[in-house]
C-alpha cells in the first residue's frame, strides 16, 4: 500500500508539466462540443471569427506598393488575443480550425500570424462534420495553410474595400450623407430595380379558357379543358368571342377519341446545398436567408442533446455540392431498410450531379447521424431549429429513396369536327421518398385524379360549362426564394454571400420587404441609375459574374492576385475622377403627407430609413422632430375609439394596434377590414396562413358567429404553442440555473 502510494505521488509532478495541444476554432458552441470529443490532451479555444482586419477608418490598402493590405487588430479583441497568446504559449502543438472554406483559411493565416505560427508548417486541421470520427480522423491529418485561398478571400475583401471606400464618397457629395456602394449589392439592387420596372411597364391583357365537366349517362363526372379550336390553341380575348364558343360546343358531340395509359415516376431531389437549403426554407418555412444560415450554423456547431451533450447534427452548411460520402449513404441505406423495407431503397446508391460552377469543396448538407430522428432530438430544439433540421433531415433521406410511382391518363376527346379536348388524371401507386414526407407540415400535398373508366369511342354529354376570364400577370416581385435563385443561376456571388447581400441591401435602405418581397426604394433606384450611368461594370450582371470567376481562380492559384487587383483598380479609378466631375447633385423626391409638425408648423415629410419609412420635418437641421408613419386601416378601435393603425415590430413584422397606445393596449396580428359582422356588427378581421390562404371572422370573440369557427380552433393552437413554449423557456431556464448552482 505504502509503495503504491509513493509512485502515485512521485507521478502527480510529471503530469503537471505536460503540455497540451491547443485546438483554436471560430466559435464557443463549437469549441464546447470538440472538446468533448477530444479529450483531456487538448484545449480547444474560440477565436469569434476573425481577429485583424482592413482598418474601418482609413483606405488601409497600398496601391503603390502591389496593393498590399494594412491589417490591424479588431478593436475589442485584445484580451481574447493576449489569451489565446498565453493558451499557446503554454501548448505543445497548435492546430488552427476554422471553418473549411476561403474565409475560414483567411481567419487561420491571421491566427498564425498573431500566434506565432508558420503558414506553411502543419498546423491547419479541417472536417466537415463535428462528430467524434470527423474530428479525431482531422487532427491526424494536419497540413499547411492554403495561401491560394488565403488570396482570394483577400483579394474579394480588397475589392470590396475599393468600391466601398473610393464610391461611397462619391454618393455622400452627390446623392446624400451616409450612403455607400458595395460591389456585389449593387448588382443585387439593381436586379430589383429592374423587376419593379418591369412590373411597372407591364400592361395586362384579358384572356379565357374553357372547362367542361363531362361524364358518361350512369357514369361519374369528371372535368376536361379545351385544348384545340381547328387544330390550334383557343385564342378567347373577350367574354362575347368565348360565350359564342361555348354554345356552339353545346351543340357538338362529344366522344373519346384516344386514352393513354402511362407509369410516371417523380425522382427525388438532390440534397441540400447552401442556395436550395435557403431557397426551400424560404418557400416552405418563411425563412429569411439569414435567418435560415444562422439556424444551420447552430445545428452544426452542435446543440446539447440530454445524456449525449453538445451533438453537431448537420455537416457543414457552406456548400455548392450535392455529393454525399459513401459511408453516409450506407448508413443510409440501412436507416431506410429498417424503418421503411426494401422496396424503398434503390439497388445502386443515387448521386447526383455537380453544378458546372460548383467547387465541389464539401458534401452537402445532412444530417451527421441519420439515427438523430427530429422525433428524437425535438425536445432539445427550439421550434425554429427542429423545423430546419426536419427539412434537412427529410431531404437527405428522400435524396436516397426510389422514385415515386404514378399511373396517369391521358384521355382526347371530340367535341365535333373543330374542338379538341383533354382529360388527364393521375393516381400514386407506389410513394417511394414520398413516404419519408407524410404526414409532415412541409410536404407538397398531391391530390389523386381519378377518371372513371372508359373506353375509345363512349359518347359523352356535358353537365356544365366553365368558361373562366383571366388577366396576364406582370413577372412577381423577388422574395426570399426567388432571389437567391436569381443570384446563384447568374453567378453573382457565392452561396455563403447571400444573406449577408440581402441584408445589407435592405440595412442601407435601398430596397424593402414588404409582405416578404423585395420592393426598391426611391433612393435605390436614384443610386442605382447613378451607377448604370457612371460605373457600368459596378452593375452589371456579367462583369460581376467574371470577376466571381476569377476570383475561384486565384483560390485554384491560376490568376495572382495583384493583378487582378491592378486590371479592376486602374480604369474604376479614371472613372471615379470624370463622374465626380460630371455628376451634379442629386435631389431625392420629397413626398409631403398631411401631417403638421407640431413644433414649428410645417407639413411633415415622408423619409425613408433603415427600419422603413418615417415621418420628418423638412426644416432640418433647425427643427429635428420626427415620428412614426402610421398607415390608417380605416377601423376604430374597439376599447377607446380612435383608429386602428398598422405598426412594426423591432424584428420588422407587421401588426395593428390603436393610435393612442400606451394608454390603450388594442393590438392584433390580423388584418382588420371594413367591412362588419352580419350578426353583430364588429369590424372583420382576416387571419393569414403561411401558404398565401385567408381566413376571414368577425372580431368580436363573444359573436354566435365565431361559434365553431375554424379561427377557435387556430387561435387555440397558438395559445397552447405559447403556453408550451413558456414551459420549455421556464424548464431551460431551471436547469441552467442547477447546473450554476452546481
Amino acid at each position: 500500500m505504502a509503495a503504491t502510494s509513493a509512485a502515485k505521488s512521485k507521478a502527480k509532478p510529471k503530469a503537471k508539466g505536460v503540455k497540451k495541444t491547443l485546438v483554436v476554432v471560430e466559435s464557443p458552441a463549437k469549441a464546447k462540443t470538440i472538446e468533448k470529443y477530444l479529450g483531456r490532451k487538448y484545449m480547444v479555444r474560440a477565436s469569434m471569427g476573425h481577429l485583424r482586419d482592413l482598418p474601418k477608418s482609413q483606405f488601409g490598402i497600398d496601391v503603390e506598393h502591389d496593393f498590399e493590405p494594412k491589417y490591424i487588430n479588431i478593436r475589442g479583441k485584445g484580451d481574447l488575443i493576449k489569451a489565446l497568446k498565453k493558451d499557446a504559449k503554454n501548448a505543445d502543438k497548435i492546430y488552427l480550425a476554422s471553418d473549411p472554406d476561403r474565409e475560414g483559411e483567411a481567419i487561420a493565416w491571421h491566427l498564425s500570424y498573431i500566434l506565432g505560427l508558420e503558414p506553411g508548417s502543419d498546423c491547419r486541421i479541417v472536417f466537415n462534420e463535428i462528430t467524434k470520427p470527423a474530428i479525431q480522423e482531422a487532427v491526424k491529418h494536419p497540413r499547411s495553410i492554403n495561401l491560394d485561398q488565403v488570396d482570394a478571400q483577400q483579394a474579394r475583401r480588397m475589392l470590396d474595400r475599393i468600391v466601398g471606400y473610393k464610391l461611397s464618397p462619391l454618393l455622400w457629395r452627390k446623392v446624400r450623407k451616409g450612403l455607400s456602394a458595395g460591389r456585389v449589392q449593387s448588382v443585387t439592387v439593381k436586379l430589383i430595380c429592374d423587376r419593379e420596372k418591369e412590373i411597372q411597364a407591364f400592361e395586362s391583357v384579358e384572356y379565357w379558357t374553357v372547362g367542361l365537366k363531362l361524364r358518361k349517362p350512369k357514369s361519374a363526372m369528371f372535368e376536361a379543358e379545351l385544348v384545340s379550336v381547328d387544330g390550334e390553341k383557343p385564342k378567347l380575348p373577350d367574354e362575347q368571342t368565348t360565350l359564342a364558343l361555348v354554345r356552339d360546343i353545346e351543340q357538338q358531340e362529344l366522344a373519346i377519341e384516344a386514352i393513354k395509359k402511362s407509369e410516371r415516376r417523380r425522382k427525388p431531389s438532390a440534397p441540400f446545398t447552401t442556395s436550395s437549403l435557403q431557397q426551400d426554407a424560404a418557400r416552405k418555412l418563411g425563412f429569411t436567408s439569414r435567418k435560415t444560415m444562422m439556424l444551420a450554423q447552430q445545428l452544426y456547431e452542435g446543440l446539447e442533446l440530454g445524456r449525449h451533450g453538445p451533438v453537431g447534427l448537420i455537416t457543414y452548411m457552406r456548400t455548392d455540392s450535392t455529393r454525399i460520402s459513401e459511408l453516409a449513404q450506407g448508413e443510409a441505406r440501412e436507416f431506410l431498410l429498417s424503418a421503411y423495407g426494401g422496396k424503398y431503397v434503390p439497388e445502386k446508391a443515387n448521386v447526383y450531379a455537380a453544378g458546372k460552377k460548383a467547387q465541389d469543396a464539401h458534401e452537402a448538407i445532412r444530417p451527421t447521424q441519420v439515427q438523430l430522428t427530429p422525433d428524437e432530438v425535438g425536445k432539445f430544439l427550439n421550434k425554429d431549429q427542429l423545423k430546419l433540421y426536419t427539412l434537412i433531415w427529410q431531404r437527405f433521406l428522400a435524396s436516397q429513396m426510389t422514385p415515386a410511382v404514378y399511373d396517369t391518363m391521358s384521355i382526347s376527346i371530340r367535341a365535333g369536327k373543330r374542338y379538341g379536348l383533354r382529360a388527364n388524371g393521375s393516381q400514386l401507386r407506389f410513394p417511394g421518398f414520398t413516404a419519408v414526407y407524410a404526414g409532415a407540415d412541409t410536404a407538397k400535398k398531391e391530390k389523386d385524379v381519378v377518371l372513371p373508366e372508359l373506353m375509345e369511342g363512349d359518347r359523352l354529354e356535358i353537365a356544365r360549362t366553365l368558361p373562366q376570364q383571366h388577366f396576364t400577370e406582370p413577372p412577381p416581385r423577388y422574395n426570399d426564394a426567388s432571389l437567391v435563385k436569381t443570384l446563384e443561376e447568374k453567378d453573382i456571388g457565392r452561396p455563403s454571400t447571400y444573406a449577408p447581400i440581402i441584408e445589407t441591401i435592405q440595412a442601407r435602405g435601398y430596397v424593402q420587404r414588404i409582405d416578404k418581397h423585395f420592393q426598391p426604394t426611391e433612393l435605390g433606384f436614384v443610386v442605382v441609375d447613378m451607377l448604370e450611368e457612371y460605373f457600368k461594370d459596378i452593375v452589371d450582371v456579367k462583369f460581376t459574374a467574371g470577376m466571381e470567376s476569377e476570383l475561384d481562380e486565384i483560390a485554384e492559384g491560376k490568376i495572382n492576385k495583384n493583378a487582378l487587383l491592378k486590371e479592376f483598380y486602374v480604369p474604376f479609378e479614371e472613372t471615379l475622377e470624370k463622374a465626380d466631375e460630371a455628376i451634379g447633385h442629386v435631389e431625392l423626391p420629397v413626398e409631403e403627407s398631411d401631417v403638421p409638425c407640431e413644433l414649428c408648423g410645417r407639413m411633415m415629410v415622408v423619409k425613408q430609413g433603415r427600419f422603413g419609412k418615417f415621418l420628418a420635418c423638412p426644416g432640418f437641421p433647425e427643427c429635428r422632430n420626427t415620428k412614426p408613419l402610421l398607415k390608417d386601416t380605416g377601423v376604430k378601435c374597439p376599447k377607446c375609439g380612435g383608429r386602428i393603425v398598422e405598426r412594426r415590430t423591432r424584428r420588422g413584422r407587421n401588426f395593428f394596434g390603436c393610435e393612442n397606445y400606451p394608454e390603450c393596449d388594442y393590438t392584433t396580428w390580423d388584418t382588420p377590414l371594413q367591412e362588419t359582422c352580419e350578426k353583430c356588427g364588429s369590424f372583420m378581421l382576416k387571419h393569414h396562413y403561411k401558404n398565401g390562404r385567408g381566413l376571414t371572422y368577425c372580431s368580436n370573440d363573444a359573436c354566435e358567429s365565431r361559434i365553431g369557427h375554424p379561427i377557435n380552433k387556430e387561435l387555440e393552437k397558438m395559445r397552447e404553442r405559447a403556453e408550451a413554449k413558456r414551459a420549455k423557456d421556464a424548464e431551460q431556464a431551471a436547469e441552467a440555473a442547477a447546473k450554476e448552482s452546481k
